[in-house]
């Protein structure tokens, strides 16, 4: 069973610690190295999802066990708004059987409005993952754009 909770301040650290994972798997996907101590940079944003209101991150379980995070942005542009996936993580264990999709679903269902989900253009695996979720959550409502390097999905949760 899958179970998404808001991060609380104290579970920073958390996110912070699996952000390292996340960060090797992209790697594959960007130019990213680890630093002299083996460790990839910290994740420049991570301090603002509990400092700014509009941001949300989620650490997903699955029977109780941590399987990854999710970091949500509410965008307000000039007096209207969209929801995007600032970073979604699940551990390659648990990938595959339906939890990300799971998962990613129902932060959408959790988030209703408008939304852009984007993936870099080489990143094909992430494409392929979210045209299927996205395609099954919107019934196939939802449009694409391949722009400046990014494969981006819009759609409406209702």
């Amino acid at each position: 069973m899958i179970t998404l909770n808001l991060a609380s301040k104290s579970e920073k650290n958390i996110i912070n610690n699996l952000m390292q994972f996340y960060f090797y798997d992209f790697s594959e996907f960007v130019d990213a190295y680890v630093k002299e101590d083996g460790l990839f940079e910290d994740y420049s944003y991570l301090d603002a999802y509990w400092e700014e209101n509009d941001r949300y991150p989620y650490l997903i379980w699955n029977d109780n066990r941590l399987v990854g995070f999710a970091l949500i942005r509410k965008i307000n542009t000039a007096g209207d708004y969209y929801f995007s996936i600032a970073e979604f993580f699940i551990m390659k264990k648990f990938r595959r059987n339906g939890l990300g999709k799971l998962a990613a679903q129902t932060i959408f269902r959790n988030h209703k409005g408008p939304w852009e989900v984007f993936q870099i253009a080489n990143n094909h695996p992430a494409q392929s993952f979210w045209r299927k979720t996205i395609q099954e959550f919107t019934s196939g409502h939802y449009e694409e754009r391949i722009l400046d390097g990014k494969t981006t999905q819009y759609f409406i949760s209702k």
